[in-house]
């Protein structure tokens, strides 16, 4: 006659099938989740970026304004090169961080106070490549 239980003893450590399904599940789950925050994140730096390349074309032709004389609704010839170069107040011509185009006035007058001189051709997206305050630059 035996005195201990085989049943017991046969069992051995280990995960099973079903808790090994549970737990991928559960990384997938926080994966997704790590995906979208870091897309969010990445759409955000990408509105930041634009906005701040914005404001200083803007910086730059206010300061190129005020240095020469210029009043707003002046017009000046070849603006967009005094303005933006190698030794000008933007060094080099500015590139959307999220691969849209900039564009600039075909006529070449010094923008008004709250006129915005560069905008971005994702300012009607999801994602408003544009200021939300800029009046007074």
């Amino acid at each position: 006659m035996k005195l201990t239980n085989t049943r017991n003893m046969n069992r051995k450590a280990g995960m099973t099938l079903l808790e090994l399904t549970v737990v991928i599940l559960v990384l997938l789950s926080l994966i997704s989740i790590l995906f979208i925050g870091a897309r969010a994140w990445k759409a955000g730096s990408d509105r930041a970026g634009c906005i701040i390349q914005i404001r200083n074309v803007q910086q730059g032709v206010r300061s190129y304004a005020n240095m020469n004389g210029v009043n707003p609704g002046a017009t000046v010839t070849g603006l967009q090169g005094l303005v933006i170069g190698t030794g000008m107040f933007v060094e080099k011509t500015p590139a959307c961080p999220a691969a849209g185009t900039y564009s600039f006035p075909a006529a070449t007058t010094v923008p008004a106070i709250g006129t915005l001189y560069m905008t971005c051709s994702l300012s009607a997206s999801p994602t408003l490549h544009v200021p939300g305050s800029y009046s007074d630059w």
